[in-house]
């Protein structure tokens, strides 16, 4: 098992920042490719970030280009979200998600084994 918690989340203005820390605990993290992903009131959970256990490979959302950084420190078990120039579509809860990292990367929620409880993201216009 592996045990995720985010924290980081919170109100912010149209525009501004917020970075986004997952802990892990249990199984070896640096094992593990990292996904973030969120979901806002209803709709699905969609696909925002993932990075490699090395950190060397990192992929996005189209959405989300340019704008958002997906970092991990292994030595701290820890990934990171930086998110900057929020929008208030970007209303969400924000989840880490880990998966065994096999090589292949994956945007799917079915993909990843093991979810941390989110944290609220409120991007005020």
């Amino acid at each position: 098992q592996v045990q995720l918690v985010e924290s980081g989340g919170g109100l912010v203005q149209a525009g501004g920042s917020l970075r986004l820390s997952c802990a892990a605990s249990g199984r070896t993290f640096s094992n593990y490719a990292m996904g973030w992903f969120r979901q806002a009131p209803g709709k699905e959970r969609e696909f925002v970030a993932v990075i490699s256990w090395s950190g060397v490979f990192t992929y996005y959302a189209d959405s989300v280009k340019g704008r958002f950084t997906i970092s991990r420190d292994n030595a701290e078990n820890t990934v990171y979200l930086q998110m900057n120039s929020l929008k208030p579509e970007e209303t969400a809860v924000y989840y880490c998600a880990a998966r065994y990292d096999s090589g292949t990367y994956y945007f799917t929620v079915a993909r990843y084994d093991f979810w941390g409880q989110g944290t609220q993201v409120t991007v005020s216009s």
